[in-house]
C-alpha cells in the first residue's frame, strides 16, 4: 500500500500550480541490504540470511564494475543500469593559440577556455524495466491517505458542510419527518415542538429542531447542515 500526502503550491508562486494540491508519497522506511536480505530470508527460501546478504552485497559490486566498464547491466523486471555523463561545453576541438585540445578527461574548463576536459561528471543513469515501468505498477498498485491528510480532508468537509447551500433556520414539521440524508446528529433526533416550531442551525452542521416537546422517536425536527467527514532515474 502507497500512502499519499498533498502538498500546496505555496499561493505567491507565479506559477500555474500556485494555491494547488499536489499528491506526494509518504515514505514508511528505507530498507537496506541487510534489511532486504532478512525479508527474502523469510519467503521460505532455503538460503540464510547471512548467505542472501552476502550475495547482494557482491551483486551490486559486480554491477558497478560492469557499469565502469561502459556496459549496460539490465536487471529483468527491474531495472537498467548504465553511465551517462555532465558534459561541458566546447567551443572547438583544439585551440591552437593555447595548444590545447579537447580530453576526454573529468574536470572543469577555466575561464576563457574554448576546450579542455569533456566531462562535468559521472552519473548512473538507472530505467525501470518489466514490471517495474509505469504501465505495469499502474496495475498492481494501492493508493491510500496518510491519516493526517485523512484529517484535513475530513476537517475541509465539515467546513464546507456548515458553510453550504443549507438554510440557517430548519423549519421543523408536525409530522415529524426529517429531510436531511447528510449524516446530521442533532437533526431530527431531538425533535421540533409540537406546533412545528423553528430550530437552529448548530456548528456541527446539523438542526436542533425547535424546543423540546417533540417526538424524538418520530425524528421531528429537520437537519438541514451537511454532515462532516470524518536521484536520476529514468521510467518508462
Amino acid at each position: 500500500m502507497i500512502e499519499l500526502y498533498l502538498s500546496k503550491v505555496t499561493e505567491n508562486s507565479e506559477t500555474e500550480q500556485a494555491g494547488k494540491y499536489y499528491a506526494r508519497v509518504s515514505y514508511k522506511q528505507t530498507l537496506g541490504v541487510q534489511e532486504m536480505a532478512r525479508h527474502m530470508a523469510e519467503h521460505n527460501t532455503m538460503f540464510s540470511e547471512g548467505s542472501i546478504c552476502g550475495i547482494l552485497i557482491d551483486f551490486v559490486k559486480c554491477v558497478r564494475e560492469m557499469v565502469l566498464m561502459g556496459n549496460t547491466v539490465k536487471i529483468d523486471n527491474l531495472a537498467i543500469f548504465k553511465a551517462t555523463v555532465e558534459a561541458n561545453a566546447l567551443e572547438v576541438l583544439y585551440d591552437a593559440q593555447q595548444d590545447k585540445a579537447a580530453t576526454a578527461a573529468l574536470g572543469t574548463l577555466a575561464a576563457g577556455a574554448k576546450t579542455g576536459a569533456a566531462v562535468k561528471a559521472v552519473k548512473l543513469l538507472a530505467q525501470s524495466t518489466g514490471d517495474f515501468t509505469r504501465d505495469e505498477l499502474k496495475k498492481d498498485a494501492k493508493l491510500a491517505w496518510t491519516d493526517k491528510t485523512k484529517a484535513e480532508i475530513a476537517a475541509a468537509k465539515g467546513e464546507n458542510g456548515s458553510n453550504g447551500s443549507s438554510s440557517s433556520n430548519g423549519s421543523s414539521s408536525s409530522s415529524g419527518t426529517t429531510d436531511s440524508t447528510d449524516g446530521t446528529d442533532n437533526g431530527g433526533s431531538n425533535g421540533g415542538t409540537n406546533s412545528g416550531g423553528t430550530g437552529n442551525l448548530t456548528p456541527s452542521g446539523g438542526d436542533n429542531g425547535g424546543s423540546s416537546g417533540g417526538d424524538p422517536s418520530t425524528g421531528s425536527g429537520q437537519g438541514d447542515g451537511g454532515g462532516t467527514g470524518g536521484g536520476s532515474t529514468g521510467e518508462n
